[in-house]
């Protein structure tokens, strides 16, 4: 088993960021769909820059406890415990990509725009996922299920654009800044 210890500026950046992730999901713009409240939000972009920034468990303990916080602010805690696990399958999924890409050892802007493109997919599918259960839970067919949470994904696919330009625009800055701060 690893031994991880986090030093105080790696627990001040996690929670720096679960408070940007709080921030980023509650400026919003709400959007009509057949399954849930979905709407366009940052959220997903900074949850991506804290996997890329502080690491993956880092990066997964900022991202739910961000998601976490806006849900039980919000009136959609029922949902919290599905946004905790979606976040560390995410962060799982980036791991191995940035493994396969050594991301750490060579960042660059196409591998950069691949990992957020790979973290928008996986999004995409946990969403499918949840609406369609979500969906035959409330007693729909497996069809109707289906086709709602198909018609539902144009939001996450639109959030899932954003974090592409929204993350390439910012890591190399903030992994700058960041380098400084935590002494790397």
């Amino acid at each position: 088993m690893t031994n991880t210890n986090f030093s105080t500026r790696k627990i001040v950046a996690i929670a720096l960021f679960a408070a940007l992730v709080t921030i980023a999901t509650t400026i919003r713009i709400p959007l009509p769909a057949l399954v849930g409240q979905p709407f366009i939000h940052l959220g997903s972009s900074v949850f991506i820059l804290a996997v890329l920034l502080l690491g993956v468990l880092p990066g997964a303990i900022a991202g739910s406890l961000g998601f976490v916080i806006f849900d039980v602010l919000n009136g959609f805690a029922a949902e919290a415990p599905y946004f905790i696990l979606e976040c560390f399958i995410i962060a799982g999924i980036l791991s191995l990509v940035l493994r396969s890409t050594q991301f750490a050892k060579q960042p660059t802007t196409p591998k950069l725009i691949l990992l957020t493109v790979v973290a928008g997919i996986a999004k995409l599918g946990m969403t499918f996922l949840k609406n369609t259960v979500m969906a035959l839970v409330l007693g729909a067919t497996v069809p109707v299920a289906v086709t709602s949470s198909i018609s539902a994904l144009y939001i996450t696919l639109i959030n899932a654009i954003a974090a592409v330009i929204i993350v390439s625009l910012l890591y190399f800055p903030l992994r700058t800044i960041l380098d400084r701060t935590l002494g790397k």
